[in-house]
């Protein structure tokens, strides 16, 4: 079985297939310094909870955008579960698509590289994969799959954590869609400046990448708050929480073969 590891900067979320079937999910807070051997026992207790065994893991593929992270995934996976991961980003692992940056395609994020793959392997059409994570990232897919650049902006819950700790009276608040656009509350208008103020990011990034692209392009969203966002504007054509991972199995598959 394959163990797909996919380490943004706030959770590693750890996936086990069993061919293109997913067995078993789990997440784990991101922490530069935990180690192999921490890795190991956290998986393999909750995958005894699941009927599953570390020695059944075989294959393992690794996409991280903390490079501190790697070494202690990669020790985990050659030491404890015997298998040498590929990691994206690696010249020697092959993508099976383009990457039309002005940059190595070692320094693009190797989730958005992820998302890239498995958006193209899903739609088979040209898309922007819309990732709600700790950034806001919009990545642009072509008719061909390949990867051409996008958009980066601060992610939603740090930015209302930016705007609790740098303001002397604004409190922390839950990120929720509010009831109303104009607030009567402090809270209410900061709901609303958040909520509606990433609709409206969303919305204008949609537009000025479609107008550059020169041609419409689906919408997929995906990352922990695109639930929140799918189904208030009509410019998200598709709520997608497992396209990263699904992208990762495809890399694998690409490069066993």
């Amino acid at each position: 079985m394959l163990l797909a590891i996919n380490a943004n900067n706030t959770n590693v979320k750890f996936s086990v297939y069993d061919g293109a079937k997913a067995v078993g999910d789990w997440r784990i807070k991101t922490e530069a310094g935990r180690t192999a051997d921490q890795y190991v026992v956290w998986l393999n207790q909750l995958m005894i909870m699941k009927g599953l065994s570390l020695k059944s893991i075989d294959a393992a593929i690794i996409a991280t955008v903390v490079p501190q992270s790697l070494f202690h995934l990669n020790l985990l996976c050659e030491t404890h579960l015997g298998t040498k991961p590929l990691v994206v980003g690696d010249p020697s692992v092959k993508l099976g698509i383009e990457v039309k940056m002005d940059i190595p395609m070692s320094t693009v994020g190797a989730d958005r590289l992820a998302n890239a793959v498995g958006g193209h392997l899903t739609y088979q059409k040209p898309l922007i994969v819309v990732d709600f994570g700790t950034a806001t990232t919009f990545d642009v897919v072509d008719q061909d799959g390949n990867y051409i650049g996008g958009a980066i902006a601060p992610g939603i819950v740090l930015s209302v954590e930016i705007l609790h700790s740098a303001t002397a009276m604004l409190p922390r608040i839950v990120v929720e869609r509010p009831a109303r656009v104009i607030g009567k509350s402090t809270t209410e208008a900061m709901q609303s400046g958040i909520f509606w103020g990433y609709v409206g990011l969303v919305e204008g990034m949609v537009r000025r990448i479609s107008d550059e692209f020169g041609g419409p392009l689906d919408v997929v969203a995906t990352g922990g708050l695109a639930p929140l966002f799918h189904g208030q504007t009509p410019v998200i054509t598709h709520l997608d929480p497992d396209i990263t991972m699904r992208g990762l199995v495809e890399i694998y598959r690409r490069n066993r073969v």
